[in-house]
């Protein structure tokens, strides 16, 4: 199959798109009919998470379904409701914002084939905050560090997904923020297969102010990675600490040895805490293994 692009698409998916929006009416309906006119979309699900501007009636007379919260939940939570309301085998996630260019879908449909995920990446060409370009490649660093994977964005929301493997992990996405960081390292961590596709054209939002605090948010993002290394691979965080400890230990009962002649309570303490440490972090590793097991 050809897509509009020109891209060659290995097999056919029925495809679903989820655009979590709040208060978007004055863009949706630009970005749901451009998405419609890729001719790849099977159908586009907006979740309106609580808008008073009009947002669902705007996104219906485009095109698309509504799925209406009640009252604002979040971000996270919304893409969660749209996804279990998709009925495509693809998901693709992106904001009704205007900044995730929908002509890129295609591009992304068309590597999912040998991957189950596909990452549309920001480029030097993207027009980008360069305060939230820095904070990103702060995070991207440490996620790499954790998943042990190169990550060439770990925050866009602009993504397609198989559906099933979805499934397995948007019980672990937050309600606010930061799903797309989620969803990245528990596919990594899970064994499933990401790439990255550059996309020039993603940009900044078209109407209105983003929501997410830098400080607020980076730290936000860093628990999210502190919590899927607990999830998927805790030796990762209990080994380097156990260590350390142990590393200390030696150095204390070292010196406590050459000016006293013996080896006291501060050097017994450390090299006990590393023991402990390194044994919870056997014992947690265990429990991660067979969580995964289940899900396999």
């Amino acid at each position: 199959m050809m897509s509009n692009s020109g891209h060659v698409m290995s097999q056919t998916w029925r495809v679903s798109v989820v655009m979590p929006a709040y208060n978007e009416a004055a863009t949706i309906g630009d970005v749901i009919r451009r998405t419609l006119d890729t001719g790849v979309v099977a159908e586009v699900v907006v979740v309106d998470d609580g808008s008073t501007d009009g947002t669902a009636q705007a996104a219906e007379a485009a095109g698309a379904r509504a799925v209406r919260n009640p009252y604002n939940i979040g971000n996270g939570a919304s893409v969660r409701r749209g996804s279990l309301a998709a009925t495509g085998d693809v998901v693709v996630m992106m904001d009704a914002d205007g900044q995730h260019p929908p002509e890129a879908i295609p591009s992304l449909l068309a590597r999912l084939g040998e991957y189950d995920m596909v990452v549309a990446a920001r480029t030097r060409n993207s027009d980008t905050s360069k305060l939230r370009n820095f904070g990103n490649r702060m995070l991207i660093m440490v996620a790499e560090w954790i998943s042990g994977r190169r990550i060439a964005d770990l925050t866009s929301g602009f993504r397609a997904i198989k559906r099933d493997h979805l499934l397995e992990h948007l019980h672990l996405f937050p309600n606010r923020y930061s799903y797309p960081t989620t969803i990245t390292l528990a596919m990594m961590m899970g064994g499933r297969f990401v790439a990255y596709e550059p996309v020039d054209a993603i940009s900044r939002r078209v109407h209105g102010n983003s929501n997410i605090s830098p400080v607020r948010d980076f730290l936000r993002f860093i628990a999210i990675m502190v919590r899927m290394v607990m999830l998927f691979s805790p030796q990762r965080l209990f080994v380097p600490m156990g260590g350390m400890l142990f590393l200390l230990s030696a150095v204390a009962s070292t010196l406590q040895y050459i000016y006293t002649g013996g080896i006291h309570s501060a050097g017994l303490a450390l090299f006990l805490s590393s023991v402990y440490i390194a044994c919870f972090g056997l014992l947690a590793d265990q429990v991660a293994l067979l969580r995964r097991k289940r899900h396999d």
